[in-house]
């Protein structure tokens, strides 16, 4: 076991990678949200200028990647690799979204956590010498996502008040080693200090319209794990921040995590709460799908972080592992999380 390692789940980087740059691209109705001022790009075609919602969704990805690169005038060529994910059977988004670009690419699935076990992957590139520059990337859409998990739009199902609402929306981070930045471009930096990897977790819930209390156990598991394994407090932390768990699985997760004998209440923050608004936009329990994390981190979080509001998150993706063939069996939803410390230096 090298020193990198912090107990069973965490690895802290010994040369935290810098986040060079990022981008966040949403749909209208995510712009229309409470956090709509801090997004980069909003596309008013739902369809991207695509034939399909599964290219549109590609178009997402490939939209926040060259955003992302632009901002901080970086050239496709000079990263090592792409490290990227979707929803889509075979992560189809991804492979037809970055095709374009042509960087080494990692396709991954990890459901609505993959934001961060790609950011992860990439920040263990970077700290390990194997990349210079390395981009994490997902994204979701609300109509691919329900094309493929629940109903076609046009039969008009009736939606329970525990679903959540899939966004539209894609993220994208460069990540950079602190010999390749500027010393100037360094010190507004956000450095990726550390990860702690989820294991699954399965509760034996079977309600796929109750994506929250699928990964409500998954994200507690982490948490916890985390704050053991770093022998830390929730006080150490600005905010502890989950992908996607909304209203219901919210709940569940402060029962959780009491039960570890930790209270999170006063410094959490969860992404589908934040990205809707619960009374106007009829969301019912909030956002969810891979690109909701992502947009929010590549976004509101980024910038209170750049601005020294916050100095120290927990970034925590949660997913639901199913398939149309898992749930048609019958099976359980089992979930997965990862969790990413992300700082800034005083």
């Amino acid at each position: 076991m090298g020193k990198k390692r912090q107990g069973r789940y965490t690895v802290e980087f010994e040369n935290p990678p810098l986040v060079r740059s990022y981008a966040a691209v949403v749909g209208e109705k995510e712009a229309e949200g409470p956090l709509g001022m801090y997004f980069d790009t909003v596309c008013s075609d739902p369809m991207m200028g695509q034939d399909s919602w599964e290219e549109a969704e590609g178009q997402l990805q490939y939209t926040a990647v060259l955003k992302a690169l632009d901002k901080a005038f970086i050239q496709p060529e000079n990263i090592e690799y792409l490290f990227a994910g979707d929803l889509l059977g075979q992560t189809i988004a991804t492979s037809f979204g970055v095709k374009e670009l042509q960087i080494p690419h990692f396709g991954l699935y990890g459901a609505c956590s993959t934001m961060g076990e790609s950011l992860s992957l990439a920040a263990m590139a970077v700290d390990g010498g194997f990349a210079s520059r390395a981009v994490a990337v997902t994204s979701s859409h609300f109509a691919s996502a329900e094309k493929q998990f629940r109903f076609p739009l046009g039969y008009g199902n009736q939606r329970s008040l525990a679903a959540s609402w899939t966004v539209t929306g894609s993220g994208a981070l460069v990540l950079e080693s602190a010999e390749e930045c500027s010393e100037k471009a360094a010190e507004k930096c956000v450095r990726i200090r550390a990860a702690t990897t989820g294991k699954i977790i399965d509760y034996g819930i079977k309600d796929s319209q109750n994506m929250g209390a699928c990964m409500a156990p998954a994200a507690a598991f982490v948490i916890a794990s985390h704050l053991k394994d770093m022998d830390r407090k929730p006080e150490d932390y600005d905010k502890i921040i989950t992908g996607d768990l909304g209203y219901v699985g919210q709940k569940i997760l402060f029962e959780l995590m009491r039960e570890e004998g930790y209270d999170i209440e006063a410094c959490h923050m969860d992404c589908g709460i934040e990205i809707f608004d619960h009374e106007t936009q009829d969301t019912h329990a909030g956002g969810s799908g891979c690109g909701c994390s992502a947009v929010t981190l590549c976004s509101y979080v980024m910038n209170q972080m750049e601005s020294g509001a916050w100095k120290r998150v927990l970034f925590v993706p949660t997913g639901a592992l199913l398939s149309k063939i898992s749930f048609n069996e019958g099976l359980s939803i089992p979930g997965i999380a990862h969790g990413v410390v992300l700082e800034k230096d005083e």
